[in-house]
């Protein structure tokens, strides 16, 4: 039970009172005791009378009859028409009733929004055996500035441009099973662009101890559709995997690491402009690899997994 901040009785205070009101005390005298109304006093010692102890305890307000309230059977059929996504404004059309009431009888379900009407999405957490055996590519566009804007500052109150020059795209990797990152700052997401970066990142992976790639994936987009994508893979021997579409979870860790690096690198604090925010993109990834301690991983770095599963020879010659 939550007992309001301000309430003036608890239910073992309610039971001091009617006690008191049972030994003769008047009710005006345990009134001022206890700094409230003689009516809350009276009400009290009543509901211990005749309910016992329960009656002491909080109940709803509700009253006990609703004449004016919407019968169930027109309940049951707003509730129908909003599971078959209709509008609040089309079940008032279809029903004939007030706006009011099919708004409150659909909050009252809990239905408010259509994306309540969708079942929870089960959980999709998968995590492979060996590294290299996934590497999960991801972009995120970033605008380039010469002066910080109101991701780090917070003030909004200029409307004009912020010193914006363009968009340069942060391209990631991440292998799966040790969450061994590499990402670079490049000036577009084309086939090309995409195709030159996933080379250099498998050479990155390779110098931390991953020197086959097995399997790579990656969203729809055109970059990674591209043949000279397809012809980086091919030379690297990796298997193309693709998310199913608008579905971003099924790349769900290269997503969240875009996450931790908009939040730990790239709106940590604020540069005084995008190549400043680039200059420090090496360090960042020096520091993600071997000194920052991942959940996921029983709080060792990407660095330590990796060692700890050679010592287990769980690397053995996939990588």
């Amino acid at each position: 039970m939550n007992i309001h901040s301000l309430a003036r009785t608890t239910p073992s205070s309610r039971e001091v009172i009617a006690a008191r009101r049972a030994a003769g005390v008047p009710a005006s005298t345990v009134a001022a005791h206890m700094s409230i109304d003689r009516k809350t006093v009276r009400k009290w010692d009543r509901r211990k009378q005749t309910e016992g102890l329960l009656g002491l305890l909080d109940r709803s307000s509700r009253p006990h009859n609703s004449p004016t309230a919407l019968p169930a059977e027109w309940r049951a059929a707003v509730e129908a028409l909003r599971r078959l996504r209709f509008t609040q404004a089309q079940i008032v059309t279809a029903l004939g009733l007030t706006k009011s009431r099919v708004q409150r009888v659909v909050a009252s379900l809990g239905l408010n929004t259509l994306s309540m009407l969708e079942p929870p999405v089960p959980e999709n957490r998968y995590e492979r055996k060996r590294p290299g055996e996934m590497v999960h590519v991801d972009i995120k566009r970033l605008a380039r500035f010469y002066k910080p804007g109101h991701r780090v500052t917070g003030d909004r109150s200029d409307t004009r441009l912020r010193g914006k020059r363009g968009y340069e795209f942060l391209h990631i990797a991440i292998d799966d099973r040790t969450r061994v990152a590499y990402a670079e700052l490049l000036p577009n997401e084309k086939g090309q662009t995409c195709a030159d970066f996933m080379r250099r990142a498998a050479k990155a992976l390779s110098r931390f101890g991953i020197r086959r790639i097995e399997r790579v994936m990656s969203d729809n987009g055109s970059g990674y559709r591209s043949k000279e994508f397809k012809q980086a893979l091919h030379d690297l021997e990796a298997r193309h995997k693709l998310t199913r579409p608008y579905t971003p979870r099924t790349n769900g860790k290269a997503e969240r690491f875009i996450q931790t690096m908009l939040r730990l690198w790239a709106y940590v604090r604020p540069y005084n402009s995008s190549d400043e925010r680039a200059a420090a993109l090496e360090p960042w990834l020096r520091w993600y690899n071997r000194q920052r301690p991942h959940g996921a991983l029983n709080e060792r770095t990407p660095v330590e997994t990796l060692k700890q599963l050679r010592r287990d020879n769980v690397v053995g010659d996939h990588s």
